[in-house]
């Protein structure tokens, strides 16, 4: 999850620079970032087929103890589920929780992909006297509070076995923020709006799909994920061209902004009531393993 991050992290100031810089054999500057940007994915997504390990008995990076043990908790952890309760990789595209999280998840996937294609723009706005290169590296600084962020929330998580809460919290912060925008009038508080905004949704993400393991397992584990990681995605359609719609209609991306916080609000009232006692009961296998580690 934290490759999310990253690649605004990284991506941004190169975007920035290309935008401003390269215009090489009479293409557009903006042609050449969808190329220079678009080759390493493709590259990487070959080179991804060879490198990386199915399973832990695969993982290099490992020493014969830890591949031994962790295999070993697997197996475990597998079987306890499989002994509360078993569903069917078909069963869990129907399943109530599945879609549950899924809800949450589109609701989530409305802000995240808001933020994605709008941030660089709101930036530009909001320093329209520098370079796209400046403001590249000022869209920078949002994901790098993120990433730091993100992983401390999901520490602090794991280390509490609560996966709700920390969801539902970092909601609301990103939320509250996002909210919050329209009413600075001011460079530096509205960047920080935008900090908070980016570090609150990217803080939801380790949680959250920490949930769907605790209840699914094998192949409705990876049925389960699927369905709602699409679900989530769907949320790339509705976000950025609702919020370019207000746009439009009310010459400002304040407004739109503001939908994407109401979208955080909504999945953090989805997460608090989503049953607990589904995956309590799931977390004492959880605490035992961590025990022992």
């Amino acid at each position: 999850m934290t490759g999310i991050p990253v690649a605004s992290v990284v991506g941004a100031p190169i975007s920035g620079l290309i935008l401003d810089h390269v215009h090489w054999l009479g293409l557009s500057s903006w042609r050449w970032l969808l190329m220079l940007e678009g080759i390493p994915a493709v590259v990487c997504g070959c080179l991804t087929y060879f490198l990386l390990p199915s399973r832990p008995v695969e993982a290099e990076f490992l020493t014969k103890a830890e591949k031994g043990w962790i295999t070993a908790e697997l197996e475990r952890e597998e079987h306890e589920k499989q002994r509360r309760q078993r569903i069917s990789a078909a069963r869990t595209l129907v399943n109530a929780r599945v879609w549950h999280l899924a809800a949450i998840g589109f609701a989530h996937g409305v802000a995240t992909y808001t933020l994605s294609f709008w941030l660089p723009q709101v930036m530009k706005s909001l320093l329209s006297s520098y370079s796209y290169s400046m403001v590249g590296f000022a869209t920078m600084i949002p994901s790098l509070t993120g990433l730091i962020m993100m992983i401390v929330v999901s520490r602090h998580s794991d280390r509490t076995l609560e996966r709700r809460y920390h969801v539902a919290a970092s909601a609301l912060v990103g939320g509250t923020a996002l909210l919050s925008f329209g009413a600075s009038h001011s460079t530096f508080l509205s960047i920080a709006f935008l900090v908070v905004a980016v570090t609150g949704n990217y803080s939801i993400l380790g949680p959250f799909f920490s949930i769907p393991n605790e209840f699914l397992t094998g192949f409705s584990a990876a049925s389960g994920i699927a369905l709602i990681t699409s679900v989530a995605n769907l949320g790339g359609l509705v976000g950025p061209y609702a919020t370019g719609f207000i746009r439009q209609r009310t010459g400002s991306l304040h407004a739109g902004l503001a939908f994407a916080g109401a979208s955080l609000f909504l999945s953090a009232a989805l997460m608090l009531l989503f049953p607990r006692r589904v995956y309590e009961g799931e977390q004492l296998g959880a605490a035992d393993s961590a025990h022992k580690f």
